[in-house]
C-alpha cells in the first residue's frame, strides 16, 4: 500500500486519526509541566487541498468534507472542538481548502512551554516542513529515518508527551517495524505515551499486527478501529486504526462519546463497524 500523504489528506483515516491525537493533547495539557511531542513520519505539515494530488483522488470531501460543516451533538461538538478550530484557523476564507497534517495540529495545540520534534526522511517534505516552521523556536524538524528517532530521541528531557508514529506504509513490512519500532521506544521510555497509525486494508495483516503486540509484553494498549465498509474484494482502504500505549484514563470514555458520531457521518456502505479493545491491561 502506497500511501503518500497528500494524495490522502483530510480523508476519514486522517479525521480519526487527528482527533484521536488532539484528545491526548488536551490531557497532556492538564498539567502545568511541560511535554514534548515527537513526530516520526511527519511529512510537509500542511496540505494543499486543490492541489492536483488531492484533487486526483478527492478523498478530503468524504472526510474533513463531510464533517467541517456537518451538526453534532452537544458531547461530540465539545470533544472535537480543539480539532476544527485548527482546521477553519486555516481557512478563514470558509469552506477547506487547507489541511493540518499532524506536526502542524500538533503545534497549534502547544503551550508556550511545550516542544515538538518533527522527523521527516523525504528531503524535499522535510524541505517543506523547515519552511512551514522557519523561526519557530518550540518546533526542531530534522530530516532523519523516523524509526531511528525511536532509539535516538527517547526519552525527551521534558519525561513527559507523545510519540505519534504514522509510517506511510509505502514498503513491505510496515507492520513488523511498528511492533519492533514500539519495543524499542517502549524499553527506553516506558512511561511515555504512543499513539500508533495504522490502515484497515491488508486484514490478515492488521491480525498478525494485533496478535504481535499482545505478545509484546506491553502494557496498556488500546486498539481503536473505524471501519467505512466491510472488506473489499480488491484491496482498499476500508478503515483506519491506532493504538494508544498509556492512554490516558478519559480517552477510552471520550471516544465512545466522539466515534459513534463521526461513524455515522463518515461510513460509506454497510456493515461497517468501530470498536475499543483493549490489547493488554484495561482501564481502572
Amino acid at each position: 500500500m502506497n500511501y503518500r500523504h497528500a494524495y490522502h489528506a483530510g480523508n476519514f483515516a486522517d479525521v480519526v486519526k487527528h482527533v484521536v491525537l488532539t484528545r491526548l493533547l488536551e490531557y497532556l495539557k492538564q498539567k502545568d509541566k511541560a511535554f514534548r511531542v515527537i513526530d516520526t513520519h511527519a511529512g510537509i505539515g500542511r496540505y494543499d487541498l486543490s492541489s492536483v494530488e488531492a484533487q486526483k483522488t478527492g478523498e478530503w470531501q468524504s472526510g474533513i468534507g463531510k464533517l467541517i460543516g456537518a451538526p453534532l451533538d452537544a458531547g461530540a461538538a465539545a470533544l472535537l472542538a480543539q480539532y476544527l478550530e485548527t482546521v477553519r484557523s486555516l481557512n478563514r476564507e470558509g469552506g477547506v481548502r487547507k489541511y493540518p497534517g499532524s506536526p502542524l495540529l500538533a503545534r497549534n495545540l502547544l503551550r508556550k512551554q511545550d516542544r515538538l520534534s518533527a522527523i521527516e526522511l523525504h528531503p524535499k517534505d522535510a524541505a517543506k516542513l523547515k519552511a512551514e516552521f522557519a523561526g519557530d523556536f518550540q518546533t526542531r524538524v530534522m530530516e532523519l529515518d523516523g524509526w531511528l528517532a525511536l532509539g535516538a530521541h527517547l526519552p525527551p528531557k521534558e519525561k513527559r508527551g507523545l510519540v505519534l508514529i504514522d509510517p506511510p506504509f509505502e514498503e513491505e513490512g510496515e507492520f513488523s517495524r511498528l511492533v519492533d519500532g514500539l519495543v524499542k521506544a517502549h524499553k527506553r521510555w516506558p512511561g511515555g505515551i504512543y499513539a500508533l497509525w495504522y490502515p484497515i486494508k491488508d486484514r490478515k495483516a492488521v491480525i498478525a499486527f494485533r496478535k504481535a503486540l499482545k505478545q509484546s509484553g506491553i502494557p496498556k494498549l488500546l486498539d481503536i478501529e473505524f471501519e467505512i465498509r466491510p472488506a473489499s474484494t480488491e484491496p482498499s482502504l476500508d478503515g483506519t486504526g491506532m493504538v494508544v500505549v498509556n492512554p490516558p484514563f478519559t480517552l477510552e470514555s471520550e471516544l465512545r462519546t466522539v466515534l459513534p458520531a463521526l461513524h455515522n457521518m463518515l461510513a460509506v456502505q454497510k456493515p461497517a463497524h468501530w470498536s475499543l479493545e483493549w490489547l493488554a491491561g484495561e482501564q481502572a
